[in-house]
């Protein structure tokens, strides 16, 4: 086809949508709605997986050194440790830092720190506090910590790991299942929109068939018009995601208790998703858009 045929199929489309600008009104609701709500599960569904993992990072392996290790012995181990592959940060405790906790958590015995123990804290072990990259292996890799020379004992819960573990498996299939029947519920509505729309113009399609347009010249400028229409609902969803994201991202950022209780500190900043959400909007809502108008006239143009 030469370029001035495209030209003009593409002027054809753009005209369309303002001439049915109703029924292209519809289509463009209809996108907007159904990326919204498939983007929102998207959305939601990807913040609380962060979030159990930032519960996770919180289920941390004490590790206590032998009582009298020297500076080489913890420094040589925590190299150790910090080598290991599932390791994430390692958190040098000494034994002064340590019975500074031990008063702080014992208020009501600060008389027999005071009385009996005072500031010395030679009886006290260093130690490490380490979070881990994944808590699936937490058992395993408390166990090569604890195999580690000049290390007395480390402990984690092993029960919070696998309460994890079975949380994000329930979450996974079940936003999974959301997300799969908003996706198919909305190409339902969306085909039948486009269905309607283009049952509209049944005559016209007939008509351009019987004096000799072939199909492809037929269905160019539907889907022109869907794919813009569609464009315009995925940039519409786009900032419409944002503006609700950003309000929700504050008001939860707000609150440091719960953020600190629940993992709320690793809600994912909207810039760190905007790209590939303004993408995802843009290339769907114009396939959508596209695509349910060129199937849609399939049934008119066989005359």
């Amino acid at each position: 086809m030469k370029i001035s045929g495209i030209k003009y199929l593409t002027d054809q489309g753009f005209e369309n949508i303002w001439k049915n600008k109703m029924m292209a009104f519809a289509t463009f609701c209809v996108v907007l709605i159904s990326l919204l709500l498939v983007g929102m599960a998207a959305l939601f569904y990807l913040n609380l997986n962060s979030m159990i993992a930032g519960l996770g990072s919180q289920n941390e392996i004490v590790v206590i050194m032998e009582v009298g290790s020297t500076e080489e012995q913890n420094k040589a181990a925590e190299e150790a440790i910090t080598a290991m592959a599932n390791v994430d940060t390692v958190e040098f405790i000494s034994k002064e830092d340590a019975l500074a906790r031990q008063r702080a958590s014992l208020p009501n015995a600060e008389k027999i720190f005071t009385g009996y123990i005072g500031d010395d804290a030679s009886f006290m072990p260093d130690g490490f506090s380490v979070t881990v990259n994944n808590n699936d292996i937490i058992a395993d890799t408390t166990e090569e910590i604890g195999a580690i020379t000049g290390v007395q004992s480390a402990s984690s819960s092993p029960q919070v790991a696998e309460f994890l573990r079975e949380l994000r498996r329930v979450v996974t299939f079940v936003a999974g299942t959301i997300v799969i029947a908003l996706i198919v519920v909305s190409l339902i509505i969306i085909s039948n929109t486009t269905k309607a729309s283009v049952f509209s113009r049944r005559e016209e399609i007939q008509i351009m068939k019987y004096v000799g347009a072939t199909n492809g010249f037929i269905r160019m400028p539907f889907f022109i018009e869907g794919m813009v229409t569609g464009f315009v609902a995925g940039v519409g969803a786009f900032f419409i995601t944002w503006a609700a994201y950003r309000a929700i991202y504050n008001l939860m950022i707000g609150q440091s208790m719960l953020m600190s209780t629940f993992g709320i500190g690793s809600i994912i900043p909207f810039s760190e998703l905007r790209i590939q959400i303004l993408v995802a909007y843009i290339i769907a809502g114009a396939l959508i858009g596209a695509l349910g108008s060129v199937i849609s006239t399939r049934r008119h143009i066989d005359v």
